[in-house]
């Protein structure tokens, strides 16, 4: 098999990764009430609480897996995060009590941090030129996993209640953590190990520098923290309009969770296309997918009820695809020899940013007591999640100054990247 060949399948077996890590991410979202009551837990915020709980071990650790990725195998990384990860949820499926729930997803967090620094940086190096559309197909993967995580628990959990009772959560949860298992050996055994390069010899990066003055840290820092407001945006997004349409516009619980849903599959379908062009362009892109994304959060309220899905499915299509085409912006600013440290850096901040809309979300339902059924008393919360991800844009000359002075054409093993790419 060529090695063409060879790229490409590791690159979707990459993406059926993504998929399990993001719906590990979201498998108890259905399951709280019944967890609720199999665990007798007092209120059902220590239900919520496994997913933030979840969410911050997830984020934490993330530079110290980038330090890894940076010192020994990706494919290996990305094998033991995933068996650590559905290992977690087995034994979530067996917990007799809050405390070993606890440790479940403390494990099943650190076990989902090895995805995205090992994987982020094995595909920029397989695909140098096509970064944006690599990280894009890749990124169809994680809306699969978002859409079919809630979905699947869900639905498994709701046809075995009258016979399981409360502990009817217990059985996709041990579902997918086999499936888990079985897909991390079949990663195993297909994916291709990266193939070194010659040329890296030449010019090599010190291991110990992820950057080798204070103003390219000044330049990524200040990064991290434009572009966490994307983060905070889409996520505010999500939590904000399952709210708003339970009270505002007389959802059930259902239909809200299929709606919100609609997210993910605009993102699976706008993730490798606008990615694919990103390359291109990538400023202009990633300028087109923020201002199209955040645009739509801040009208999305003031639209009318039969546009809601229409709205939300642009929505995905546009801001999701800010992902994938901003981790090729950054990837492509720095040599490969730091950029799993990199992207563990960038993820721990931006990640744990984005992780508090949700909370923030909840504060602001709660000021609004009672007029959270009026629609026009979201406006401004939307239209303040929108401006934030507008703001996002401001990470840009960022990375434009951090690839200029990094040079990074000169050190990367790859033919050079035309200088077009990043306007």
């Amino acid at each position: 098999m060529s090695a063409a060949n060879h790229k490409t399948r590791t690159l979707w077996l990459t993406g059926m990764l993504h998929g399990f890590t993001h719906l590990y991410g979201t498998a108890l979202l259905p399951l709280y009430l019944l967890m609720q009551r199999d665990l007798k837990l007092d209120s059902v915020s220590k239900a919520t609480s496994f997913v933030t709980i979840m969410l911050i071990a997830y984020f934490l650790p993330s530079y110290a897996l980038g330090v890894l990725a940076d010192r020994m195998s990706r494919k290996k990384l990305l094998v033991y995060g995933l068996v650590i990860n559905a290992l977690a949820f087995v034994g979530l499926a067996f917990a007799p009590n809050y405390g070993w729930a606890i440790a479940c997803v403390i494990l099943a967090g650190v076990g989902g941090s090895f995805y995205h620094p090992a994987a982020t940086a094995m595909i920029a190096r397989l695909f140098p030129r096509d970064t944006g559309r690599a990280l894009g197909l890749a990124g169809i993967g994680s809306g699969a996993g978002f859409f079919f995580g809630p979905l699947y628990t869900g639905w498994r959990a709701a046809t075995l209640e009258s016979t399981l009772g409360a502990a009817a959560w217990r059985r996709p949860v041990l579902e997918i953590g086999i499936m888990g298992i079985l897909a991390a050996g079949l990663f195993a055994w297909l994916a291709s190990e990266e193939v070194a390069v010659a040329a890296e010899k030449e010019k090599v990066v010190p291991a110990s520098k992820l950057f080798p003055t204070p103003a390219l840290w000044f330049f990524f820092f200040v990064a991290c923290l434009f572009f966490s407001l994307r983060d905070f945006a889409g996520n505010a997004m999500a939590s904000l309009s399952s709210l708003f349409l339970q009270n505002a516009q007389g959802f059930d619980t259902r239909h809200a969770g299929i709606a919100v849903s609609v997210l993910s599959v605009g993102g699976i379908l706008g993730n490798p296309l606008l990615s694919s062009l990103s390359d291109g362009r990538r400023k202009r892109w990633i300028t087109v997918v923020l201002v199209a994304g955040s645009g739509i959060i801040i009208f999305f309220p003031r639209v009318p009820s039969n546009w809601t899905l229409p709205s939300l499915l642009a929505f995905g299509f546009f801001f999701l695809a800010a992902f994938p085409t901003i981790e090729a912006a950054l990837m492509q600013s720095v040599p490969d020899a730091v950029r799993g440290r990199v992207f563990g850096f960038y993820v721990m901040i931006t990640g744990s940013v984005g992780a508090l809309a949700p909370w923030v979300v909840g504060l602001r339902m709660k000021h609004l007591g009672g007029a959270a059924r009026e629609a026009h008393n979201y406006f401004g919360t939307y239209a303040a999640a929108g401006g934030l991800g507008l703001l996002a844009l401001a990470g840009l000359p960022c990375l434009h100054a951090i690839r200029k002075r990094e040079q990074v054409e000169e050190k990367s093993p790859a033919p050079p990247i035309p200088s077009s790419e990043f306007k």
